[in-house]
């Protein structure tokens, strides 16, 4: 009531208000300078919002409510987009202009996209695409199809984000929204690893943004085009390239920008083996904040710190960056499953309000067809059982297809993609139940855990898809000797585990045993390179650990970083001094 009454007002203030809310052109000269450089000079953006606010009085109402837009946009831009968002809305759910909605529309999703409501963002796309034939000027057009191209590619829609800038591209763009629409384009190439081969493109881009005066979009380029040369091999040269461009990338003060450049030079001198400078780059990263939080830079950023560690021989600090990098890893692996649910569950709901909209046009069809029954009731009878039965055959087919995909998401949710066992979270669940019934019943159960040796040198000398090839055939291998009642699952990167129901320490032992030969059995050739797998092994039993699952995942814990630091392919057990002759390699 109070808002409705505060809505009247403002119609009787407007109503009432004297010449001056006519359109100043004063006003309309700074609006137009504060939109040319909003992106491209944000302290000169800011200035000008000042002097557009201390200038109001003689703004009409039309300016108001572009300047509402710009003010949206800046709190956007500097990441408090809880206010953005709210002062969008406002406009989109008030204004009587539909090009003013459209571009606060637009800004919505892009400000959901950052603060990762893939969901929220998406039905408002949906809701500002729909307004999309009543915008007769291109580049408001361009700003809903660069929203959507932004959205498509943080839910992993990359198909969706090319066709987005294509269509922004193919539409005679502006300098500025051809940089951003080629940008959104090497985004969704280089994650669909398709931009091998179009580095010249890429060239272009860079040219093309700079000249547009776009250092956002120009650095975002620039970025991809380093890991590129990174991937083809030319390290020296991706960092040269890239570190030049630093000033300017702070220069932004974009935090995600800078986070995603510096994470990129992180990864590159890490590969390059310059740890200092990986370090340094990394803790660049980290020091952007909540920016940052959930995402490929901070897992990267960290994992770099941890691996730097390592070869500095500092244990505590490995061990610290190492839960730090787990836990980063997780939480960007859930977000990313995130958005993938985000974008089924609205392309659902787009489904079915599709299906809704044709099931009202069926029965508006059946209704028209019932006026006519007493002229022709025989024929149209007929006519109406058929439109019927495939009224029901449509409801019955969406209703399967939806059972049919909540199975597939919780067996998404459940799986490791690459090896298509047990993830972590669903490993743990099953392994808490199983250890609180053999708890019940006051029987034994082991805790295996074990660890691929030297993986990541079988990265580094093979690729990564030698290394994903090796884990499937290490998922395999092990998945043969489990038995029904046994849980397996894949910890992270190349950690496995086992947990043996109803077995006791020698049990644990001897499957422990088998499988560290069975890895060691297998035949590499057919991925093309011929190398040995070898896996490093950590034991721990109920009898002697107890029944909690967090204490005996461990205790083998323990017990595997043991064998890794006595040689390697072999097995250890929680609570003996030492590992029995029997148990190590050979």
């Amino acid at each position: 009531m109070i808002r409705k009454i505060a809505i009247g007002l403002a119609a009787a203030a407007l109503l009432l208000a004297p010449p001056r809310l006519l359109a100043s052109p004063a006003f309309e000269a700074m609006l137009r300078q504060a939109e040319a450089v909003r992106s491209s000079e944000p302290k000169q953006f800011e200035a000008l919002l000042g002097q557009l606010n201390a200038s109001i009085g003689s703004a009409s109402v039309a300016q108001r409510e572009q300047l509402d837009y710009l003010k949206a946009y800046q709190l956007s831009y500097s990441g408090r987009y809880d206010l953005g968002i709210q002062a969008a809305k406002e406009l989109f759910e008030n204004s009587q202009d539909v090009s003013v909605r459209f571009r606060a529309g637009s800004l919505i999703v892009n400000s959901y996209a950052s603060t990762r409501d893939f969901a929220e963002g998406l039905r408002y796309l949906n809701q500002t695409l729909a307004l999309i034939d009543q915008i007769k000027d291109p580049e408001l057009r361009h700003h809903a199809w660069a929203a959507g191209g932004s959205i498509s590619n943080h839910v992993g829609s990359y198909e969706d984000g090319i066709r987005y800038a294509e269509l922004m591209l193919g539409d005679s763009p502006s300098p500025r929204t051809a940089c951003f629409a080629g940008a959104l384009r090497t985004e969704a190439w280089y994650n669909l690893g398709q931009l091998k081969g179009r580095e010249g493109e890429v060239d272009a881009l860079v040219s093309q943004c700079t000249a547009a005066g776009e250092p956002i979009f120009t650095n975002y380029a620039r970025a991809y085009r380093a890991r590129q040369m990174a991937d083809l091999g030319d390290r020296n040269e991706a960092v040269v390239f890239l570190s030049q461009f630093l000033p300017e990338v702070e220069a932004t003060r974009y935090p995600r920008l800078i986070g995603e450049v510096h994470s990129t030079l992180a990864e590159i001198y890490l590969a390059a083996g310059d740890f200092g400078s990986a370090e340094l780059h990394a803790r660049r990263t980290l020091s952007q904040g909540a920016t940052m939080a959930s995402s490929a830079p901070l897992v990267a950023a960290y994992r770099v710190l941890f691996e730097s560690a390592l070869q500095r021989g500092d244990t505590a600090a490995a061990l610290a960056h190492h839960i730090n990098y787990f836990d980063a890893n997780q939480a960007y692996l859930n977000e990313v499953k995130a958005r993938a649910y985000a974008y089924q569950q609205v392309m659902g709901e787009t489904r079915e309000k599709t299906q809704a909209i044709e099931l009202l046009s069926r029965q508006n069809q059946v209704l028209q067809l019932q006026q006519q029954v007493d002229a022709q009731q025989q024929r149209n009878t007929l006519l109406l059982v058929l439109l019927l039965a495939g009224l029901l055959g449509t409801i019955a087919f969406w209703a399967w297809r939806t059972k049919k995909a909540q199975l597939l998401f919780r067996r998404l949710a459940e799986t490791d993609a690459l090896t298509g066992i047990s993830n972590r979270m669903h490993f743990s669940r099953r392994a808490e139940e199983a250890l609180d019934y053999c708890r019940k019943d006051g029987e034994d159960a082991g805790l295996v855990m074990f660890d691929l040796d030297e993986f990541k040198a079988i990265n580094d000398r093979f690729g990564h898809a030698v290394g994903d090839w090796v884990l499937k055939q290490v998922a395999e291998t092990c998945s043969a000797i489990c038995r029904k009642h046994d849980r397996f699952g894949r910890l992270g990167g190349e950690e496995f585990a086992f947990l043996l129901v109803g077995c006791d320490l020698g049990s644990a032992i001897a499957l422990a045993q088998e499988c560290r030969k069975r890895i060691a059995a297998i035949d590499t050739a057919p991925s093309g390179h011929v190398f040995r797998i070898t896996a490093s092994f950590g034991v721990a039993g109920t009898r002697n650990c107890g029944y909690d699952f967090l204490t005996l995942l461990s205790r083998a814990d323990d017990a595997l970083y043991r064998s890794k630091r006595e040689g390697r392919d072999r097995v250890h057990v929680h609570g003996l001094e030492a590992a029995p002759a029997e148990l190590h390699a050979g």
